[in-house]
């Protein structure tokens, strides 16, 4: 995985001149990076004691917007489950792939308005993304009960003979029905007893109907039999048959509830497919959304760093913010190629580990 530095170094007489530097230091001469500018515009910069609060309160942002893209990013890989493959094609930012929106990075004017304070930029992100955050844990929540629900049902209708359920098995001419005395009874015999069944099926209980039994289904270890017998004898049937290893499974034929079972599974089904189009569409746009934030949440955390650390002269109107993809060996000669300290802000594509330090070196990479 890519991984990215956003680095603001103090500025040469002009920005051209400490970008030439910095490209021969990493790039020209060493082939450690590829270097690409990374355009921030004339912010405000306020006081310093708003600038030292709005550190603080942008590191914590950072970290909150940056769970949010998480859990989204996450997220769409739930959903998409067997298309996981597809996950990287949804996941754009504007429209275009991660590294592309980063190494391309301009400053949203609109969303972000720079007339704006850096406290109110900063605040608008924040209430972006905590708004994308409970929008996504209701529609997750809404999503997830209807696929626990709908996976309930198809478990009922999975698994082996002994747990499954059977009514999308029987039929309604395998029973008797709407006898006073009779009852027929379904028995789960694994294949290796079938020839036993036959053999004592009869004899479990004095009042078993000859010849009643049939084979309705099978699976890969056991057959469903139908047998059938007087209702007076049903606990004694049911021990004699556990005596010798055979299953009986407490059903009864109710054609109204099998129905009924038939409609709510068809009914999920119906509405998780409805559902995916949309949710999925939601992820990708507010995914794209929190990425952007985030990003310009880096910008701002660059910028404000720079300020504080005398890194960036208020009166530039561009700070000159090059990202490196790097190889470790690259914060040797970046540092020094500058006797004053410099913000440098990691990014690993979006699974990012994010440290903001003065000085290059005390990242430990």
């Amino acid at each position: 995985m890519a991984e990215f530095w956003l680095i603001s170094a103090p500025g040469e007489k002009t920005c051209q001149q400490t970008w030439d530097k910095l490209m021969v230091a990493t790039s020209r001469t060493n082939n450690l990076s590829t270097n690409n500018k990374f355009n921030i515009p004339d912010l405000k910069v306020g006081t310093l004691d708003v600038l030292v609060g709005l550190s603080d309160e942008l590191a914590k942002l950072d970290t909150f917007v940056e769970s949010v893209v998480k859990k989204v990013a996450q997220y769409m890989a739930d959903v998409l489950e067997d298309s996981r493959d597809k996950v990287q094609e949804n996941l754009l930012a504007n429209g275009v792939d991660l590294v592309t929106y980063i190494t391309r990075f301009q400053w949203d004017m609109a969303k972000y308005p720079i007339k704006q304070s850096l406290k109110n930029i900063s605040e608008i992100i924040s209430k972006q993304g905590t708004q994308i955050d409970n929008d996504l844990k209701a529609r997750a929540s809404a999503y997830n009960n209807l696929k626990g629900n709908l996976q309930n049902l198809e478990r009922k209708n999975a698994g082996s003979l002994l747990t499954r359920s059977l009514a999308d098995i029987v039929k309604k001419e395998d029973f008797v029905l709407d006898s006073e005395y009779l009852i027929t009874m379904l028995v789960v015999v694994s294949k290796t007893n079938y020839t036993d069944w036959q053999k004592t099926y009869e004899t479990l209980s004095e009042m078993v109907v000859p010849r009643s039994t049939k084979l309705l289904f099978e699976d890969h270890d056991s057959g469903l039999f139908s047998v059938t017998l007087f209702r007076k004898a049903i606990d004694d049937f049911k021990h004699k048959a556990r005596e010798n290893k055979f299953t009986v499974r407490d059903f009864q034929y109710n054609e109204e509830e099998m129905k009924a079972d038939k409609e709510e599974m068809t009914r999920l089904s119906t509405d998780k497919k409805k559902q995916f189009g949309p949710l999925v569409r939601w992820l990708k746009v507010n995914f794209s959304e929190a990425f952007i934030a985030w990003i310009h949440i880096k910008a701002l955390r660059v910028f404000v760093e720079s300020v504080l650390s005398g890194t960036l002269d208020p009166c530039l109107s561009l700070p000159m913010l090059p990202i490196i993809n790097t190889l470790s060996s690259c914060k040797l000669l970046v540092q020094e190629s500058y006797l004053l300290p410099f913000s440098v802000l990691p990014l690993c594509g979006y699974n990012i580990f994010l440290v903001l330090q003065h000085k290059i070196g005390d990242v430990g990479l």
